[in-house]
Formats: structure tokens, C-alpha cells, sequence
């Protein structure tokens, strides 16, 4: 859970570390996704500093930088795979041949567009997505941490610095936290990260279940700016990282995934009425690892923010 101190008051309302609340009638805890991502980035700019005085200019310029990530669940087991799956470098990919494919973001995206809005949850921006913020239950699963490197195609493919992601999945049962039956107030498998110096995001999760009709996938909405995360709409990409069939094979073999092997064996990328396209050639991840130490996925994402977004929510009833 998030503790902070009292707001401070002043002249033109309460303010916290000297930005004022967005929500003046409620707690800081209370105040959602974008004042968290006006702290964060506040953060960093004082620990820039710091860097810069103790190790001087040169080396600050040459270390990356990090989002801030929430506390992980204190548990043993939590604590020994965070150590294990945490990547010391994203491994250098070949630039894809288009940009990331526009998706919907299916009936459960807990952005607000139908019904819940995690986005709102002072929380949301965390590393750490396994459990439920502020409290409530932790997802179970083999460990997954995924990466996606966002690319700016109208800067010529630079590193996406400063854009902000929102990622979700399902868990190993298959079932979207906010929305399924038994997990209707919970919020994990959800968080939103800023992406660094080299365009990258990563979340420590779990690997997600494959309910019947859909091949096991990740969603994510990229926004150009962290205050952009208010609204659904702003999101200039919206889109899902497919995982690969021989990882989904192991980890469905394994104990807490009951019906993932029989619902994977009936679907295909060629006839997933998302990949189906191009057999996800765009939106298969990368992927290392094994069920005993977890997996670690990667995918290079190319946005072009001269072309009209055509993703989004497409409602629905919850599963």
C-alpha cells in the first residue's frame, strides 16, 4: 500500500512535495495515475541531480535510467523471483518492418472506456503488477517479466522517451482482474511505467493464462505524455504482445493452469481473430527462460504518431 504524508496547504490549495492535488477534496493516496506520474518524474529529476553532484556529469550522462517501481510482495517466494527475473540489459532486436498494429482493447481494459478505470488508482504506476494495489490478492503463476522497447517513427525510430505505458493481462485462470467472476475488486496484472532513456518499459508479472478463443496475450496502450494517461482516447497506440507457442506449451504443463493446454491446442496465431492477420508477425515476443526460474519476454514496438489510432475498447460483458 502507498503511504504518504499530510498535503501541504497552500494559497492556491494542498499541494504534495509542491504539486498541487488534482482531486483537492480527497487524500493524496486517492489522487490517480497522473499525479503519481508527476511524482515519479519529479523523483527522478532530484535523483538526476544527486548523480550528477556525487559522480559528476559525464557519468550521469552514460547511466540509464530507471522508472521507480512499487514495492514487491514481501513474501519469500516474491522476493527470490524479483531477484532471479529483474534483466541486467534488454538484448538489441532488429528494428521491425511497420509499425505496431492497431488492436482493440478487448471488453476488460480497466482504463475507464468500459466501466472500471484503474487509471485513477493512486498505484497504478508500478514495475510490479502481480499484486492487487493497496492491498487484496496476488496473482499466482510462473514468473514473467516483459519489456517492451516503444520506438518513435517520426523522430526516425528513436527511443520513445518520456512516453507512458499501460499493460494488462489476464490471469493463470484466465480471468481479468476488475471484471471476472471472484476477481471483481482486485486490481492486479495492471500497471502503467514511463518509458526511459532507450524507450523501454518493464513489468514483473506472471505468465498469463489462454482462455478460450484468444492465444495467450498481453494488452498495452502507449500514451504520448504521462498526463495524457487521464483519458482512454489519448492513447496514440493501442495494441497486444502475442507469447510463443513452445513457451505457453511448458508453462500450461505445469500446475495452476487447468484448461490453458486444451484452450491453446484449439486456437492457432493464423486463426486468433487478432493475430490472425499476419500470424502476429509484428507482435510475437521474444522470449527466454523456463517454468523452474520464470520467463523473460521482449518486444520492439514502432508508433507513429502521424498516423490516426483505429484501436481501442470494444466493450462487452465481463467474462
Amino acid at each position: 500500500m502507498n503511504t504518504f504524508p499530510d498535503p501541504t496547504r497552500t494559497p492556491q490549495g494542498p499541494a504534495y512535495e509542491g504539486r498541487l492535488l488534482d482531486r483537492p477534496d480527497e487524500e493524496v493516496v486517492d489522487q490517480g495515475a497522473p499525479f503519481d506520474l508527476r511524482t515519479l518524474m519529479s523523483r527522478r529529476t532530484v535523483l538526476s541531480l544527486v548523480g550528477l553532484g556525487a559522480s559528476g556529469a559525464v557519468l550521469a550522462a552514460c547511466a540509464p535510467s530507471t522508472a521507480d517501481a512499487a514495492a514487491a510482495p514481501t513474501t519469500t517466494a516474491t522476493a527470490t523471483a524479483t531477484a532471479t527475473l529483474t534483466p541486467t540489459a534488454t538484448p538489441t532486436t532488429a528494428v521491425p518492418a511497420a509499425e505496431i498494429p492497431d488492436e482493440t482493447a478487448g471488453p476488460y481494459p480497466g482504463d475507464g472506456s468500459n466501466g472500471p478505470d484503474a487509471l485513477a488508482e493512486s498505484g497504478i504506476v508500478r514495475q510490479d503488477i502481480r499484486s492487487s494495489i493497496g492491498g487484496g490478492s496476488t496473482a499466482a503463476g510462473i514468473p514473467l517479466t516483459f519489456t517492451l522497447s516503444i520506438l518513435d517513427m517520426a523522430n526516425g525510430d528513436a527511443p520513445f522517451t518520456g512516453v507512458a505505458v499501460y499493460a494488462w493481462h489476464c490471469d493463470a485462470a484466465g480471468r481479468y482482474s476488475m471484471y471476472s467472476d471472484g476477481v471483481e475488486n482486485e486490481t492486479y496484472l495492471r500497471g502503467v511505467q514511463v518509458a526511459d532513456a532507450d524507450g523501454r518499459v518493464t513489468f514483473t508479472s506472471v505468465f498469463p493464462g489462454c482462455y478460450s478463443g484468444r492465444w495467450p496475450h498481453i494488452h498495452f496502450e502507449v500514451y504520448r505524455t504521462a498526463a495524457d494517461v487521464t483519458d482512454a482516447a489519448n492513447a496514440i497506440a493501442t495494441s497486444q504482445l502475442a507469447l510463443p507457442q513452445a513457451a505457453c506449451d511448458a508453462v500450461y504443463a505445469t500446475s495452476g493452469y487447468d484448461g490453458s493446454a486444451q484452450n491453446l491446442a484449439r486456437t492457432s496465431l493464423t486463426s486468433d481473430n487478432v493475430f490472425g492477420d499476419d500470424g502476429g508477425a509484428l507482435q510475437l515476443a521474444a522470449v527466454t527462460g523456463d517454468t523452474s526460474k520464470g520467463y523473460t519476454a521482449s518486444l520492439t514496438v514502432r508508433v507513429d504518431i502521424r498516423t490516426a489510432p483505429t484501436g481501442g475498447s470494444m466493450g462487452g460483458a465481463p467474462r
